[in-house]
């Protein structure tokens, strides 16, 4: 086979693949590399001229929200917060703020500002109820072994930090927020995880307090 006919074989295949789904468009582009600079305008700043609000009005300086409502993001995993931008435009995660939001900005720029935020700082959380941090760190740990609740640490490690590119970092964050997403799980009105479905489903409100509690505490 000759140099030229190599690139041409491999065009085609690639092509091929897209069209049969092995191989979406999109990931047939390359993707241009994140500009973590560019994501730190677009959080502090936003763009009037679009009506673009700044998330750091809701999510704070660098990520750190002060807003139990809304979550943490500093230190959050540059893949998982790309891929919650993306899902917000879908009716996998609808979000009365987010999902307007999300569709203004372009793929580049949620790229951009997942990358700024994957570069921050996280400040610390802490626990506030001693009565049942306990309970919590054993479903974090341990998990609910009958009624089929796998433990918290298996996807979202020991400390909270996550695996990149697959479940996010949980280290810090606001107990209200995190309790919050577990009962949207449970309830219907977050469907962007099969996983958490299934165990948020099997979870009582006070297990998922106290784990949500506990998780605030990780460092």
């Amino acid at each position: 086979m000759n140099r030229l006919t190599f690139p041409l074989l491999k065009s085609l295949l690639v092509a091929t693949l897209a069209v049969s789904g092995s191989v979406t468009a999109a990931e047939a582009r390359v993707a241009p590399k994140a500009d973590p600079a560019k994501g730190g305008t677009l959080y502090d700043s936003g763009d009037a001229a679009r009506g673009l609000p700044a998330c750091m009005s809701c999510h704070g300086a660098a990520g750190n929200s002060t807003i139990v409502a809304n979550p943490k993001l500093a230190g959050q995993i540059e893949d998982y917060t790309h891929k919650q931008l993306v899902d917000f435009t879908t009716p996998s995660r609808q979000n009365p703020i987010m999902t307007p939001y999300s569709k203004m900005l372009t793929e580049d720029e949620k790229r951009h500002i997942a990358a700024y935020l994957a570069n921050q700082q996280a400040k610390p959380g802490a626990a506030k109820n001693k009565d049942t941090v306990e309970l919590g760190r054993r479903i974090y740990r341990g998990g609910i072994a009958e009624k089929g609740v796998a433990a918290c640490a298996s996807c979202h490690g020991a400390t909270g930090n996550g695996i990149p590119a697959q479940y996010p970092r949980l280290s810090g964050q606001h107990q209200e927020y995190t309790y919050a997403q577990l009962e949207a799980f449970k309830n219907g009105t977050r469907k962007n995880s099969v996983q958490m479905t299934t165990l948020a489903q099997r979870m009582s409100p006070e297990e998922m307090k106290a784990v949500a509690d506990y998780i605030a505490g990780l460092k």
